[in-house]
């Protein structure tokens, strides 16, 4: 239940992030998802430039020390028009970003 909290918390975020011309005009290119007992990924797609594709494993889930780690990458085009790409990773150590920018 609580990958589920987070998954939403973060997709929430990152939506909210995202630079948009007007909302209603934005289509969905692609979205693919897959939850496990022990993982999940999930992708999509959308017209205005914006793409995630994250996956989260759940490590040594029969132990006291059982963490999710995530990784993944988001890119959008910020107002400006250039293209950013963050690529992430986080688990136990926290969550630790880099970020890109393209043309």
């Amino acid at each position: 239940m609580l990958k589920y909290v987070v998954l939403v918390c973060v997709l929430v975020a990152v939506c909210a992030g995202a630079p948009q011309q007007n909302p209603q005009d934005v289509q969905i290119l692609r979205f693919d998802s897959n939850v496990e007992p022990d993982g999940y990924s999930f992708a999509y797609e959308t017209s205005d430039g914006t793409s995630r594709q994250e996956e989260g494993k759940l490590d040594n889930p029969q132990s006291e020390n059982a963490a999710l780690t995530v990784t993944g990458q988001y890119a959008y085009v910020a107002p400006d028009g250039k293209h950013y790409t963050v690529t992430f990773t986080a688990g136990p150590n926290g969550f630790q970003p880099k970020t890109s920018l393209g043309q």
